[in-house]
């Protein structure tokens, strides 16, 4: 598939439901957090936390669901993917639930919040966005995140991470330039929607500190790189001589994201 075609790709037509099955180790190992003034500007005026109903629709193994329970706030995640589902670490605060972004089988006007991190994009998005202003309280919040890669935004800022601009370039090459790899047409489900209104983007700098062990498993996690043949053993071999060549006197070397949130209201 070549790179012109991946950018009209429907990210959703690509076997969301299950393409992380096998990838669940490595996600719960190495996928990046957030930073804790995502949290925070998500929650931003909100009073009584320990009152507030979220809903984290694709919570994948809970990440995102943990930070916010971690405030307080009940948490149902939702999680299509029974593997994923099994692997969440518990937490008092976290409710998991078999369901979809489309379907997420919550009752109506029933969630304070709702969530969606490192997710939004593998969701089918006129059916979704009606789905979450079902289930929202009038006044409700919608939250959507991502950690970017965002090597432009990074240049803007006048820097130059090599490390993360060459990390980018394996994974580009080895996944065949896969749509997941850009999501900037996503966003624009967002901003047209007549469901919600007032969105509003903040972009937050984050690092995730990795060994080599960590570096590989962080790609691995990505459903779209190859776990076995030619094109995997190319991928490993320019990882470890990237580990090689970026790491520090700990052995660790830092991925570097342009964490974006995009926050609405229920219109």
């Amino acid at each position: 598939m070549s790179e012109a075609n991946n950018e009209i790709t429907p990210l959703h037509t690509l076997n969301p439901l299950h393409r992380f099955s096998d990838r669940v180790e490595y996600y719960v190992k190495y996928r990046p957090s957030y930073p804790t003034v995502v949290i925070d500007k998500i929650l931003e005026n909100l009073t009584s936390l320990t009152q507030l109903v979220a809903a984290d629709i694709g919570a994948g193994t809970g990440i995102s669901s943990r930070l916010l329970a971690a405030r307080g706030v009940k948490v149902i995640a939702v999680e299509p993917n029974a593997e994923m589902r099994n692997a969440a670490e518990n937490h008092s605060n976290v409710e998991w639930k078999d369901g979809t972004a489309e379907n997420t089988n919550l009752p109506d006007a029933s969630v304070d919040l709702i969530t969606c991190f490192q997710a939004f994009h593998w969701f089918t998005p006129e059916p979704t966005l009606s789905e979450f202003r079902r289930i929202l309280k009038p006044q409700g919040r919608l939250a959507v995140v991502w950690n970017n890669r965002d090597l432009l935004a990074a240049a803007l800022r006048d820097r130059n991470d090599e490390f993360t601009a060459e990390y980018s370039r394996i994974v580009r090459v080895a996944s065949n330039n896969h749509p997941a790899e850009s999501r900037i047409k996503t966003v624009e489900y967002l901003t047209e929607t007549t469901y919600f209104k007032n969105f509003y983007e903040y972009n937050f700098d984050y690092q995730q500190e990795l060994d080599k062990s960590g570096l590989i498993g962080r790609a691995m996690s990505s459903s779209y790189v190859p776990r076995k043949g030619e094109t995997y053993e190319q991928v490993i071999s320019e990882l470890e001589n990237l580990y090689q060549q970026f790491k520090n006197q700990q052995g660790f070397v830092y991925m570097t994201y342009s964490t974006s949130l995009h926050l609405g209201e229920v219109n």
